[in-house]
């Protein structure tokens, strides 16, 4: 009990450090500056997709902007994947003609060049498939399955089209993983298994999943056409890019800020994840304006390949492990920059005790809340091996309808709720890297 009050006493005294970052943040002159930051890399830069020379572009343009910011700055080379999606198209040609948008998933292989045509079996789950095995020889399974969250149904994205190749299916169509649509297919990660067929797979609407659910109900047949020119080309050469202040005692020590660089190849990639990229260079801009260098190192590191399932991430990880002690705090932001409701924490018992301390700093901009089960795909080697990590949680009921899509551009974000996310991710890097210990593993 008297180490969590003076805990709760030595973090109380970085009441006024806090405001002041919370000032800068929300109301001095770095006002609405995260925002700008994303609106002029989106803009200069695009989407930037593993493998892309966009991506290559935005990893000079964040190396040359963090830098001119006054912050130190290097690449940590890595390899990763280069999928290309080529020109797609499918229509349902019976019982009618209609035009299908799609979206070809990555990591897919094409159709022959002329397409594939083929009568279609749609089916609401992967159960319904294995009952109806019989009926897939041969045909494009149309997958229907309906929303539940992100996290249950993107199996469907993932593991489709090996499920309906181990039934014979020639290609699979699924509808996209969203709770809502306007004719807008979402693009994704997709894994084939070992030892089964590649089949080409890609996402379609809601609307288009309903309605061929809809007529296949009523006994009609459907022949649909499905043309991709999808392939693998070989892996290329990236790098994460890192940008430090580094601390005054213990510079071997670190708290690493995290969101990734790279997109998908539709949209701008403004929210997953430019967004969470600016606020964790922007929570060290906002330290360094205010003259503060704290204990231990502050290090940004924005993540090259996460949507190909972490793969800068997981050679970070390889090239750092050895060194796992001396990593404090591991913060990733890949769920959207809106309205911020509370921090996600994971880590001992002990160490919650301090990050609840630490989150009442934030009582200025109101999200006290602290919560369990911090997430992210690049954090989470980290904390499987004992790291405490710590997430962004907003608002984020919208993220889902843009995610992967052509709509994620700058109009999905807000000048606000960015200053609002940077302010919480600079008082929690800054007073974790600043206190006497670190977090107790």
């Amino acid at each position: 009990h008297q180490y969590i009050s003076n805990i709760a006493a030595e973090v109380a005294g970085y009441t006024g450090v806090a405001k002041q970052i919370i000032d800068l943040a929300v109301f001095g002159v770095a006002q609405n500056r995260s925002y700008r930051r994303l609106a002029d890399f989106t803009d200069t830069v695009g989407n930037r997709v593993s493998g892309s020379h966009n991506l290559d572009r935005a990893i000079k343009y964040m190396y040359s902007a963090m830098t001119k910011d006054g912050l130190d700055v290097h690449l940590e080379p890595v390899k990763i994947p280069h999928w290309v999606r080529g020109k797609e198209s499918a229509e349902m040609i019976v019982p009618r003609a209609k035009n299908l948008a799609i979206l070809g998933l990555g990591s897919s292989v094409g159709t022959p060049p002329d397409g594939i045509q083929a009568e279609v079996l749609v089916v609401k789950s992967f159960e319904e498939l294995k009952q109806r095995a019989s009926d897939a020889e041969g045909k494009i399974v149309v997958f229907n399955q309906p929303f539940v969250s992100y996290g249950e149904t993107v199996a469907y994205r993932e593991y489709g089209a090996s499920e309906a190749a181990k039934v014979g299916a020639v290609a699979t169509l699924i509808r996209s993983i969203t709770p809502l649509s306007i004719n807008s297919p979402h693009t994704g990660w997709q894994d084939y298994q070992e030892g089964v067929k590649q089949i080409p797979t890609a996402c379609i609407t809601i609307e288009d999943a309903e309605l061929m659910w809809r007529i296949a109900q009523r006994g009609q047949k459907i022949v649909v056409k499905l043309t991709m020119g999808a392939r693998t080309l070989p892996d290329v050469d990236s790098f994460n890019t890192v940008a430090e202040i580094k601390g005054w005692q213990h510079p071997e020590q670190v708290v690493l800020l995290s969101g990734h660089l790279d997109s998908w190849d539709v949209g701008q990639g403004a929210m997953d994840d430019g967004g969470g990229a600016m606020i964790s260079w922007e929570a060290l801009s906002l330290i360094k304006d205010l003259g503060l260098r704290p204990r231990r190192t502050l290090r940004t590191v924005l993540w090259t390949a996460e949507e190909q399932g972490g793969i800068g991430a997981q050679q970070y990880y390889n090239f750092h492990k050895g060194n796992l002690s001396n990593f404090d705090l591991i913060m990733e932001s890949d769920m959207g920059t809106f309205t911020p409701v509370a921090l996600q924490f994971s880590g001992s018992d002990a160490a919650k005790k301090i990050m609840e301390e630490v989150v009442k700093l934030l009582a200025p901009i109101n999200t006290t809340k602290l919560e369990g089960g911090a997430e992210g795909t690049d954090i989470a080697l980290w904390m499987k091996a004992g790291v405490p990590g710590a997430s962004l949680h907003v608002e984020n009921s919208r993220y889902f309808w843009f995610h992967h899509t052509e709509g994620d551009t700058m109009t999905v974000q807000d000048p606000g709720d960015m200053n609002l996310c940077s302010a919480l991710w600079a008082v929690v890097a800054y007073v974790v890297a600043d206190l006497e210990d670190m977090l107790p593993r």
